[in-house]
């Protein structure tokens, strides 16, 4: 099965306004959001729209008298983490982009242009928070981390060759199989490095970090959300792709993840920061590996695993993250500005 999935054109005048499929179909290109093929689509702007924000709300003059006082080690883990996103987001921003292109809907070419520029500003907060706390050439050194440490190029490039073999054969089973690396990246590879985060805010330390990192994280679960519709509109559409061969691929690939985000764990966190134990990471890891692939349809990889060990981390997963009760968690202690000096005024 090698059917090509073919570019959306500009304008199609010669079709209808509602997209006869969500790839390889017709549509005329122009949005009416009142005559879209997805029912879904609608809720989900509407959804993607109430979540916005930006790293200028966030008041870092506490963070940045604290990250002095960070151990060694939880300054490296820091700093590290902060480059992996960085570096995940940046590929996510323009894998977005690519994905659009095949998408013959415009209202989920829409959503993905916004799911694009929601990137942006993951990307604009690592920048925001490195620039708060260390030197423009520790920033640079950060943003080569990507370039220099070998578990992460390992994990980085199981993800980017996903990609480029979608981009450079782009076939219906290579977008399918492009669709689980990006529930990968965006469902699972980050987890490791929300936990340490999450860890820091629960003892009161980089609450502000925590906070961009909270939106980060909720951005991107529905992210997964609206690439696992995709993935299942894809398989309704063309369902002789919905093989056992495939099963066992998203299966297989979300195992090969979980060791990936294991062995960083391992190395990023280790026995060093207390109060993490690292197996309760390493099952959260394989918790979310299951999670994964249950949404998108296929068996859980790994034996168990129902339930998140990580209890604690729920209130920072799952918290209303609507602005007026946001702002109002005097336990996060965190604090909102309106301008952009970074909270400067306040040291």
């Amino acid at each position: 099965m090698t059917e090509k999935v073919i570019k959306r054109p500009i304008t199609n005048k010669t079709a209808p306004n509602r997209a006869t499929a969500i790839i390889n179909g017709e549509c005329s290109n122009i949005l009416n959001w009142d005559d879209v093929q997805y029912k879904w689509a609608y809720p989900k702007y509407k959804k993607m729209l109430a979540n916005f924000w930006t790293p200028f709300e966030i008041n870092m003059s506490q963070d940045m008298k604290q990250f002095p006082t960070l151990t060694a080690h939880e300054q490296e883990t820091f700093l590290k983490t902060i480059g992996l996103l960085a570096m995940l987001d940046s590929i996510q921003t323009d894998y977005a982009g690519k994905v659009a292109d095949y998408l013959t809907d415009s209202s989920i070419s829409a959503l993905m242009i916004i799911l694009a520029q929601q990137e942006v500003i993951h990307n604009h907060s690592y920048s925001y928070v490195l620039s708060s706390l260390v030197s423009k050439q520790k920033q640079d050194e950060v943003f080569k981390f990507w370039r220099t440490e070998p578990i992460l190029q390992k994990r980085n490039d199981f993800v980017t060759n996903g990609y480029k073999h979608f981009t450079e054969h782009s076939t219906v089973e290579n977008f399918l199989k492009s669709i689980v690396f990006d529930v990968v990246l965006e469902g699972l590879f980050f987890y490791s490095g929300f936990a340490f985060f999450y860890h820091l805010a629960r003892n009161q330390k980089m609450v502000a970090t925590s906070t961009m990192i909270n939106y980060i994280n909720r951005d991107e679960q529905i992210h997964v959300d609206l690439f696992v519709k995709i993935f299942k509109e894809v398989l309704v559409q063309y369902p002789q792709y919905n093989t056992k061969e495939l099963a066992n691929f998203v299966e297989e690939t979300f195992v090969k993840a979980a060791e990936l985000e294991i062995e960083w764990a391992r190395y990023i966190i280790g026995n060093k920061i207390p109060g993490i134990i690292l197996q309760d990471v390493e099952d959260y890891v394989k918790f979310y590996a299951n999670v994964r692939c249950n949404q998108l349809g296929f068996n859980r990889p790994f034996e168990g695993y129902r339930t998140n060990p990580l209890r604690w981390i729920i209130a920072y997963e799952e918290v209303d993250l609507g602005k007026s009760d946001f702002f109002e968690q005097k336990s996060r202690q965190y604090v909102k500005v309106n301008n952009v000096d970074n909270g400067f005024d306040d040291l």
